[in-house]
């Protein structure tokens, strides 16, 4: 493990003892000040869920098409379902990728007065040819809930805020999973299965596929690997971390490049998130973090909203296109 490029962390240190919990804080904040990204091991997470959440992702994009069109997101104004491959954009370019996107299972709101972010809030697409995968998305996320919140309690007293910090602030999360699909491409240059960017939120756990690689990270201006580790999650945190910190938690640009033919790649990112009418407030760092604080990056085309609704409608609008033209045309012309 000393040739991989980004850090390990072991969870399961903050419940060793005092010393190993302190030691495990001082390596978060080290590893999301420096890099933005590490691995975490210790979750919880058993062989039997990841097997099954691998199988049930396999069986499902092995369903024949009509199945998955079935519940093609062009259906969900809540940019919800299935995302047929080049369905997605990042930076304008099309990611080559197939994918299920699942979020909070909600109804939707029914009122004219409400923020244009409230159109996000509503119901999953579920696949009936396979009843399975509702079972085991909602086991998985569940967990991974519990692994984020245990995350941030130990940030917040990194950054020398009461240990319920965030979840005073987060009201009930946004969070989103998605089961992808890589496709190989037969191109002789690797191709974009997700171009260049960084999270529009606060955390993102990603599970991937054992023994596959593909994700590059941007450290120091130059794209290293991260290759899946054993009984790993690739974290990293996201732009409205960053902003919350003034900079001292900086979220990285990170990529995945297309697989060879006839090789494909599966990989479950969950996105954790503050409710859609939540605002995370800049955190008053103690003296000794604010002056290594670098302030937000900041991208005129590309603005971080302190109010995560914000981010979180600007980004689905941005990367389906499609989606957004079928039930957002008014949202669409009013940003022009």
């Amino acid at each position: 493990m000393a040739d991989l490029n980004l850090p390990i962390l072991d969870l399961s240190h903050l419940d060793a003892g005092p010393e190993a919990a302190a030691a495990f804080r001082d390596r978060l904040s080290a590893a999301t000040h420096d890099v933005g990204f590490f691995y975490l091991t210790g979750t919880g997470v058993t062989p039997e869920l990841e097997a099954r959440l691998h199988r049930t992702a396999r069986e499902f994009f092995e369903l024949p098409e009509a199945d998955k069109l079935a519940i093609e997101n062009v259906h969900s104004p809540q940019f919800r379902g299935y995302t047929r491959v080049g369905g997605e954009r990042t930076q304008g370019e099309i990611d080559w990728r197939e994918q299920i996107d699942i979020g909070p299972e909600r109804p939707t709101i029914d009122d004219p007065d409400a923020p244009d972010f409230a159109r996000l809030i509503g119901p999953n697409l579920w696949p009936e040819a396979q009843p399975a995968l509702r079972e085991v998305a909602i086991e998985w996320q569940e967990h991974l809930a519990g692994v984020a919140r245990k995350l941030l309690r130990a940030w917040a007293l990194t950054l020398g805020a009461p240990e319920t910090y965030f979840d005073e602030h987060f009201g009930e999360p946004s969070t989103l999973l998605k089961i992808v699909r890589y496709p190989g491409s037969r191109e002789p240059e690797p191709g974009q299965g997700v171009g260049a960017h960084k999270d529009s939120g606060v955390l993102t756990l990603l599970w991937v596929e054992p023994g596959k690689g593909g994700l590059q990270v941007q450290r120091d201006g130059v794209w290293v690997d991260a290759p899946s580790v054993p009984g790993a999650f690739v974290v990293n945190i996201g732009e409205m971390l960053e902003y919350a910190t003034g900079g001292y938690l900086i979220a990285t640009n990170h990529r995945v490049v297309s697989p060879r033919f006839p090789d494909d790649r599966i990989s479950v990112p969950y996105f954790f998130n503050p409710a859609l009418d939540s605002k995370l407030p800049l955190i008053d760092l103690p003296a000794e973090l604010a002056a290594q604080a670098r302030g937000v990056t900041q991208d005129p085309a590309n603005p971080i909203h302190a109010l995560y609704g914000e981010n979180a409608l600007k980004s689905r609008l941005r990367a389906h296109p499609d989606v957004a033209e079928r039930w957002h045309a008014d949202l669409l012309a009013a940003r022009a």
